[in-house]
């Protein structure tokens, strides 16, 4: 049996999903005429309280079209040093916007509003990049799957409206916080200019992601899309698994941060473990004491039992749970990690 806990993005569709796909109703979206793709659109913008959505190929997608929409060339975005559209999006805000990144050294991908406001540029100061836009990711990725405090938040937008800045949320796991804060996504789609969610991770979707804001937002967002090739014909295929998914995967979120929990608990009980980030939803991220074990050596045992995870760099590993990390897995796993 092989266990892949390198990502959520690894699943495969249930065969409820894949029945809801196969009977879609579908035209051509590039003419917005994908039935389908236009219900999830409405239905994502109507959860989050905002006037409007569009559906994406993939989350990085999502997020540098919004961060085009915010930006012009020569501008700046304030992120945490940890977040995804400066670490893991191939340097798309610089390719793609012609913008940069000021980056805060926040805690686990957090930061807070005092240090938000420290990063920004004076507006009448020429020499320095053109502060525009506020970047946030919930849950952090390479935080291990932290929640941001609400209350921070709300202080940051209290922030970016002092300064006239944008303020976009890369909620690619905003799913998983939902579900272990307890919060609503209107919570969200009240605070936030743009919001990208992934339907490809925790919801067990093949392919996608949604960008909703204003209508006026999307109306650019469109515009972008194309630009970047982004736009699809008979997506609803895929939109239809989207659908499927917010209807039916989002309360068993908490059946992974559970088993995200237990292996975190059995890695802090190994002596090769010098440290478990503390674990929020399904993100396990951890460091091997190299003085006992090395990193190689630590993940050639999982292979040989043909468990799977994936290094981050820095001497960090990381676990996810998903929709097809079972129970029988997730034993097997405990198990496994018991004998090293």
């Amino acid at each position: 049996m092989e266990i892949n806990l390198i990502s959520d993005t690894v699943t495969k569709p249930t065969a409820e999903m894949m029945y809801a796909m196969t009977h879609a109703d579908v035209g051509d979206d590039v003419f917005k005429n994908d039935p389908t793709i236009n219900a999830l659109e409405a239905k994502v913008a109507q959860l989050f309280g905002m006037e409007a959505a569009l559906y994406f190929p993939s989350g990085t997608m999502a997020n540098q079209t919004a961060i085009k929409i915010h930006t012009q060339p020569g501008d700046q975005v304030i992120c945490d040093k940890y977040a995804h559209i400066f670490n893991y999006e191939g340097g798309g805000v610089s390719f793609n916007s012609g913008a940069s990144c000021k980056l805060v050294d926040g805690h686990r991908g957090m930061m807070t509003a005092e240090q938000v406001e420290a990063a920004i540029n004076p507006p009448d100061f020429y020499h320095s990049p053109l502060t525009r836009l506020v970047a946030i990711e919930n849950t952090t990725n390479k935080g291990g799957g932290a929640c941001w405090d609400f209350e921070e938040l709300t202080r940051i937008k209290a922030v970016t409206q002092k300064h006239n800045l944008g303020y976009h949320l890369d909620g690619a796991r905003l799913w998983n916080a939902l579900v272990a804060k307890k919060e609503t996504p209107e919570q969200y789609g009240a605070l936030f200019d743009t919001i990208s969610v992934c339907l490809s991770k925790g919801l067990g979707c093949p392919v996608g992601s949604v960008l909703v804001g204003t209508e006026e937002a999307m109306l650019k967002a469109l515009r972008i899309r194309k630009i970047f090739g982004g736009g699809m014909r008979q997506a609803g295929f895929l939109a239809a698994a989207g659908i499927y998914a917010i209807d039916n995967h989002i309360e068993r979120l908490a059946d992974d941060h559970k088993r995200a929990k237990e292996l975190g608990e059995a890695l802090n009980a190994l002596k090769v473990v010098k440290k478990v980030e503390p674990v929020e939803t399904n993100i396990v991220i951890f460091e091997i004491d190299t003085h006992t074990m090395s990193e190689a050596d630590f993940l050639a045992k999982l292979k040989e039992n043909n468990i799977s995870i994936i290094g981050m760099g820095q001497g960090k590993l990381r676990m996810v749970t998903h929709m097809d990390y079972t129970v029988e897995m997730h034993t097997i796993t405990l198990a496994i990690l018991k004998t090293i």
